[in-house]
């Protein structure tokens, strides 16, 4: 789908914990395809101390409705007040932004690891490999079962597994110490991963030393989405690349990560 800016109407804003809200957004044209991966930058209307838009991805796409939908964690006065946004207004966004997730041919076994707010990127990619018949396990770290939300709607297309650090769900622990990724991991053909950069480090790692393939989605600040501000630069083998426009994915192998 070619990059378009346009204002969308919020058709739903779910609650889904104190802080964080799925919005779904009703787009005016009909709906191209957008890749599992791709992200939108949206303006923060009501807020005057707020001057720059706020990428998200996209969560998921109802091609049949024509809307996309977007997970928010209310963190900062930007995204409270996109957080709060209410049904039947308006948001201006500029979509689909950036590259996407690698889908393999063929159907094979797949990990996706998300932490906090990186599960964002993956519903999409979940819905899409599940689509193509393909073997599909979710692992999911948060602090704690407050911070675990939209399992149900995941475990729709794959095999669901939880870390939470409190142990209130789950094994208890960092998403990385998970028994999954200790005694599973070389079963594994791809490895997708989003969320803190030490997190997908230590995933990224682990597929490098046994040689599996491994996508992560960085999340850099990405002030302007179209590779102009150089805020989100990040270093690879080919020099330095912009997460808005050559990512937010890249393949391990491209990444100038000590791992």
């Amino acid at each position: 789908m070619r990059k378009t800016v346009q204002n969308l109407k919020v058709i739903e804003n779910l609650q889904l914990n104190d802080d964080h809200h799925l919005l779904q957004l009703e787009v005016p044209d009909q709906l191209e395809t957008i890749f599992p991966g791709q992200f939108a930058n949206l303006l923060v209307n009501h807020s005057p101390g707020v001057f720059l838009r706020r990428p998200f991805s996209i969560y998921s796409v109802d091609y049949i409705k024509n809307t996309i939908s977007v997970f928010i964690k209310e963190i900062g006065e930007g995204t409270r007040a996109l957080g709060q946004t209410p049904v039947n207004s308006y948001i201006n966004s500029m979509f689909p932004l950036g590259n996407s997730f690698t889908i393999p041919n063929e159907p094979e076994k797949i990990l996706l690891v998300g932490g906090g707010s990186g599960v964002a990127s993956l519903m999409n990619l979940a819905q899409e490999l599940n689509k193509n018949l393909n073997d599909v396990y979710i692992l999911i770290g948060a602090r704690s079962s407050a911070d675990l939300v939209e399992l149900e709607h995941f475990s729709r297309y794959g095999t669901v597994y939880t870390t939470t650090e409190d142990g209130t769900q789950g094994e208890k622990g960092y998403v990385t110490n998970h028994s999954i990724l200790r005694d599973q991991f070389g079963q594994f053909k791809r490895i997708y991963s989003c969320g803190p950069e030490p997190m997908m480090r230590a995933v990224a790692a682990k597929a490098k030393s046994q040689s599996v393939f491994c996508e992560v989605s960085l999340e850099n600040t990405m002030a302007c989405g179209f590779g102009v501000c150089l805020c989100c630069v990040t270093e690879t083998i080919e020099g330095h690349k912009c997460v808005c426009t050559d990512g937010p994915v890249f393949n391990i192998n491209q990444l100038k990560w000590q791992i």
